[in-house]
């Protein structure tokens, strides 16, 4: 996160496993607290016993999207990534993600506090 005044903080993260990788320059469309998570249908395939989720799993401690999500849009379309707390804080500094960028609860809480509707997002 690049602050006004050019000032940084980082972050650790979690990136995409082979083949989930993203790319590119988006914006944050919005936000959400303890968001609900819904498997896409194409994880569902890959792990048929998440298909209990299909409808939504409410936001919670266990929820794979931790304690806050930043929804990523380009060129005004969901890109189906998100930068998002998670509750396997081991799995930070790996690539294993299916694409979203995550962090632990309490840095995903204060990048959340600093972002706003349509901050840019550059990931290389």
């Amino acid at each position: 996160l690049v602050q006004p005044g050019g000032d940084a903080i980082r972050y650790g993260v979690g990136i995409g496993k082979d083949g989930f990788r993203w790319s590119g320059r988006a914006n944050i469309q919005y936000g959400r607290e303890w968001p609900v998570w819904t498997p896409p249908p194409e994880m569902i395939q890959r792990k048929p016993e998440l298909v209990k989720w299909q409808g939504g799993q409410p936001g919670g401690l266990t929820n794979p999207l931790g304690a806050r999500a930043l929804y990523i849009y380009q060129n005004g379309k969901d890109t189906g990534y998100r930068i998002h707390g998670s509750p396997e804080w081991w799995s930070i500094g790996q690539a294993m993600s299916s694409g979203c960028v995550r962090l632990i609860n309490q840095d995903i809480i204060d990048l959340y506090s600093r972002v706003s509707k349509k901050n840019p997002v550059v990931v290389v």
